[in-house]
């Protein structure tokens, strides 16, 4: 069987290595015995390693346990082999190796056992032959993937799309044939080559560091370093006091709450202000745990690209959304605590006008021969009365709290400038709920008399017809009732029937008006629900760089006329009868696509409205019919509230000064690693071609 052979090509190979004999670094993934995988990291002087080649093993051991857990168990971080400007005649092999000086050709003989590659380069860079478990195979199929190096803030590649795991399943039973497919074992480990891809200025950045090639201490002693390190420890010397004080506002509160005599207000504030402490402790827990969002998720952020994306996405989701947030509160704050005035004089015309044209009309207008249709007067009379009586009554109680409403204006501002948008919504929800408490009172009342009445014809119909229901198995089973039976059950059957259009325009009007109420503070629930959930820094990130956010890669072939494995020693040949072949050779350049705008999207939205679904909303259309309350709120998701910290405040006045000194030094050695391999955009593909 033809082996084949995939090379996995940094593009900026070509244009690093300057040396006549150069090493090869990165990873062998082996699939079968016919097939392998070759992901070249970089490439390294032999003149390097003069000085460290005798503990290349613990260097390479080292190397290898800063990649992730998942990548260590499938391949291990090793030497692949040699790169030469041209093949040397003088000091090389047999097969063609050139020979190497000290420890390193103890290693190179160790590893021709497993695998070795030799590459020259002359004019083009060719791939001279392998060593494959001992055997030297100069002739197979070749693939020759170039790829651009993976860096943190630029790009990466990933197999699997953003949801993928979260798609809907098929409701269609698939063929036998689909699922032995999936049974079936790939015969290539991309995974595996895509994370060792990404991997690859991580391994090069630790390789340096661990062999003393890195040298970072000219900087620092550098005098913009100093400079940098006294702002950032000035900085978190502020913030940690700032949020320190708060985090004592807090536990202050939190402890006078547990004390008998304010327990009461408490309990209280809780049920009115439902809301508003949802939202509250929300933003309480993202403020009071912000040091921990600065700390390092793993060491698997530091090593794999596309995890360390992931887990800066995740902190800035929450960052993003809090500044968001508080742009929004500042806006509709500053915009009340200025027009405090006219903001009153609209909320007083607007209660004038709603309790009078829409509660009084209306309940007078039933009270007579709404729409042509003959009532019963004496129970339209009742139900109006009473209506009236309430709304009267809260009406004058709202004269009393009006002097009040100016106060509440400006605590709301003061709420969305301090908290954010979401927690002054959410107050301006529950302030709408206690202001029509009256009209969810007697919407409640009215609710109430026409379920129990529905509930009765329905029993009295079931009379009539000889049925019975049985709640026990949920089904109408058949019963013999006696004369009297029916007899009590006309007599209670005709009032209840001429009484029902009369209850039914009151549940209605009551109803249209109590709905409209909650869908207004169902769709600022809506509006809070969406700041919470909108990945803010994605969507900017997204429009600034979209590699970011890969979804599947492919591959662009490129025309390319010359042979890589070519065998420049026909000797190298097994068999001296077979004539002279030459393998075959495809070139190509890894690509990534992109995520869409309502790919990123989606999942977070669909999270938030994993509650609501069409069946929901018919039986609570429904429920309408037969007498049930509609809902109030729409069950949406929000981020649950982290749990309470318990710390003395020096402790967590030094987490947070902390975490900032170390969030300043991790992500300055970090981008200063990442972008010291950050490869040159202006480099044409035709430096990488010569390969």
């Amino acid at each position: 069987m033809k082996r084949k052979c995939r090379i996995w090509l940094p593009k900026q190979l070509s244009s690093t290595n300057d040396s006549t004999h150069s090493l090869l670094f990165g990873w062998f993934v082996c699939n079968s015995s016919s097939c392998i995988d070759i992901v070249i990291a970089f490439v390294s002087d032999e003149s390097s390693l003069s000085n460290g080649g005798s503990r290349l093993q613990e260097i390479l051991h080292e190397t290898n346990e800063k990649m992730p857990s998942t990548l260590q168990d499938k391949t291990a971080f090793t030497l692949l082999g040699s790169y030469d400007k041209c093949l040397a005649t003088d000091g090389s092999l047999s097969c063609g190796c050139h020979r190497v000086d000290g420890l390193l050709e103890d290693f190179r003989n160790d590893s021709v056992r497993d695998y070795w590659i030799h590459m020259e380069f002359h004019s083009s860079s060719r791939l001279h032959h392998i060593h494959w478990n001992g055997e030297i195979v100069s002739l197979c199929d070749v693939h020759v993937i170039v790829y651009d190096t993976p860096v943190f803030g630029s790009h990466h590649f990933s197999l699997s799309f953003w949801n993928s795991s979260s798609q809907t399943k098929a409701t269609l039973k698939k063929p036998k044939w689909v699922d032995d497919i999936h049974k079936r074992q790939p015969l290539n480990e991309m995974e595996t080559v895509i994370l060792s891809i990404n991997c690859t200025s991580a391994a090069k950045i630790a390789y340096k560091k661990i062999s003393m090639q890195l040298e970072t201490s000219s900087r620092n002693f550098s005098i913009s370093y100093l400079i940098s390190s006294l702002t950032w420890r000035l900085l978190a010397t502020i913030l940690g006091s700032l949020s320190t004080l708060y985090y004592s506002l807090t536990q202050f509160s939190y402890l006078l709450s547990s004390f008998s005599i304010f327990s009461w207000v408490d309990i209280a504030s809780r049920r009115v202000l439902k809301n508003t402490w949802i939202n509250f402790r929300v933003r309480s827990s993202q403020i009071l745990h912000w040091p921990i969002f600065l700390e390092e998720i793993d060491m698997m952020s530091i090593s794999c690209v596309e995890h360390a994306e992931k887990a800066a996405l995740q902190r800035h989701s929450t960052w993003s959304a809090m500044a968001v947030d508080l742009v929004l509160g500042n806006l509709i704050g500053l915009s009340l605590l200025f027009n405090t005035e006219s903001v009153c004089s609209w909320l007083f015309n607007f209660a004038k006008e709603f309790t009078n044209d829409i509660l009084r009309s209306g309940c007078v207008w039933l009270m007579g021969v709404p729409a042509g249709f003959k009532l019963n007067t004496e129970l339209a009379g009742v139900l109006g009365m009473v209506s009236l009586n309430v709304i009267q009554i809260w009406s004058t109680l709202w004269v009393f709290m009006a002097s009040f409403i100016f106060y509440l204006i400006r605590v709301m501002a003061i709420l969305g400038i301090t908290f954010g948008a979401t927690v002054s919504a959410s107050f301006f929800i529950d302030a709408i709920t206690f202001a029509t408490f009256h009209i969810m009172a007697l919407h409640w009342a009215i609710t109430l008399v026409y379920s129990h009445q529905i509930q009765a014809l329905a029993a009295l119909w079931r009379l009539f017809s000889g049925r019975k229901l049985n709640p026990l198995r949920q089904r109408l089973d058949s019963y013999g009732y006696t004369v009297k039976q029916h007899v009590v059950g006309s007599l209670l059957f005709t009032p209840l029937l001429l009484l029902l259009p009369t209850t039914s325009v009151f549940y209605i009007f009551f109803t249209i008006t109590s709905t409209t109420m909650n869908s207004i503070c169902m769709l600022i629930e809506l509006a809070i629900s969406v700041i919470h959930a909108t990945p803010y820094a994605e969507i900017m990130i997204w429009l600034v760089r979209r590699k970011r956010f890969p979804c599947g890669i492919w591959f662009e072939m490129e025309p390319y006329g010359e042979h890589i494995l070519e065998s420049s020693d026909k000797s190298l040949l097994k068999e001296d009868n077979i004539p002279e072949k030459k393998s075959s050779l495809m070139v190509s350049n890894l690509r990534s696509n992109s995520l869409s705008l309502g790919q990123i999207l989606s999942p977070h939205y669909t999270t938030i409205f994993s509650g609501i679904s069409a069946s929901s909303l018919t039986t609570s259309a429904r429920g309408v019919l037969s007498g049930n309350r509609m809902p109030s709120k729409l069950g949406l998701d929000l981020a649950p509230p982290r749990p309470w910290m318990h710390m003395p405040l020096r402790q967590y006045w030094i987490l947070c000064h902390d975490s900032i000194i170390s969030s300043a030094k991790n992500g300055f050695n970090h981008d200063f690693s990442w972008k010291k391999d950050l490869p040159n955009t202006s480099q044409s593909w035709s430096s990488s071609q010569n390969f």
